[in-house]
């Protein structure tokens, strides 16, 4: 390695502090891990706002821009990031940024996003028809706003050096602490292995966590105005989970046809009836789990899952993870 790459963070006021110190901070510690085996710093780390300066997070505090984007070459540049925050809705009205973001794509070797800066990246046209993710609150934004985009909601991150599953110029990834999980992954094709490894552990992270972030997200049930031939219906099914639940079950509870009952589930929550009550009994399990209110055979038992193996494979087609590790993560796992 002749000289340091260097990584660049944009930052913009109201952006998240964390959005711009975690993954800035990984790129950091594989300099100290280098240089614990000797080697040179692989890493020069470069903030940039409107101007040099300081300027404030939505925490409150300020994070000191080296230079003024404007005035910083991009061919400069090796990684440029663009973090999410309450201020990206100001910046998606930034004509000279978004310019300046989409001429960065043609300069830079990597430019990524961490949370909601996805927004930024699409609104600079640099996300059309590419594969994106983003905080799973700020989904359905990205899908509706920019319809080029093929959003997957339940990525970390869309980075990927081998081309397989991913970009390795332009990425993003999911909310906040994802966007630490792409640094690594960056750190690690830069670097290998071993050192992205060493920066896990020295951070206490998994170099590449398992599940999605589908894990971390809240799946609420909708509001009546949206839903009002199912409002009794949706109010119901949440008390009797443990019950039958079947469809021809829910269209009697409902008065009306299986045929009439499906066709109305698609049409005002955009879900089939089974897959609706799946939901929700998932996301009553993972309540139970999250407050250590039960064994998993129990909450198994009170969800309508019947036996803990459903409950397993429930988890891992929807969170990516089995119930043990999800409730060893949110939640204290109560006594089998």
């Amino acid at each position: 390695m002749d000289k340091p790459r260097r990584i660049a963070s944009l930052i913009y006021p109201d952006v998240m502090s964390l959005d711009v110190t975690g993954p800035l901070q990984v790129f950091a510690s594989a300099n100290v891990e280098r240089q614990r085996q000797g080697l040179p710093a692989a890493y020069e780390i470069l903030v940039l706002g409107e101007q040099a300066g300081p300027v404030p997070t939505s925490a409150g505090l300020r994070i000191y821009a080296d230079a003024a984007w404007r005035e910083t070459p991009l061919s400069s540049l090796d990684t440029l990031l663009i973090p999410g925050g309450a201020g990206v809705t100001e910046q998606r009205r930034n004509t000279a940024l978004l310019a300046w973001l989409h001429s960065a794509e043609r300069e830079v070797r990597r430019l990524g996003s961490v949370c909601s800066g996805a927004l930024l990246l699409a609104a600079a046209g640099v996300l059309d028809g590419r594969s994106a993710t983003t905080h799973w609150a700020d989904v359905d934004n990205l899908r509706e706003c920019y319809p080029s985009v093929h959003v997957q909601g339940d990525r970390l991150h869309t980075y990927d050096p081998s081309r397989r599953d991913g970009d390795d110029h332009v990425f993003t990834s999911a909310g906040v602490t994802a966007g630490i999980d792409l640094a690594l992954a960056l750190v690690e094709a830069d670097l290998g292995r071993p050192i992205a490894l060493a920066v896990a552990r020295r951070l206490v992270m998994f170099l590449k966590r398992p599940g999605g972030q589908a894990q971390f997200s809240t799946w609420l049930t909708p509001e009546p105005v949206r839903a009002p031939r199912l409002a009794a219906l949706l109010e119901w099914i949440p008390a009797n989970l443990g019950a039958d639940l079947s469809l021809e079950a829910l269209a009697e509870q409902a008065c009306m046809s299986p045929r009439t009952l499906s066709r109305v589930f698609i049409s005002e929550l955009g879900l089939a009836p089974g897959r609706y009550v799946e939901k929700v009994r998932l996301e009553a399990a993972r309540a139970l789990l999250q407050d250590a209110q039960a064994s998993i055979g129990t909450v198994a038992r009170l969800c309508g899952f019947g036996h803990p193996e459903n409950l397993r494979r429930t988890f891992h087609k929807h969170l990516s993870v089995s119930p043990q590790e999800y409730a060893e993560r949110f939640g204290l796992l109560a006594d089998a």
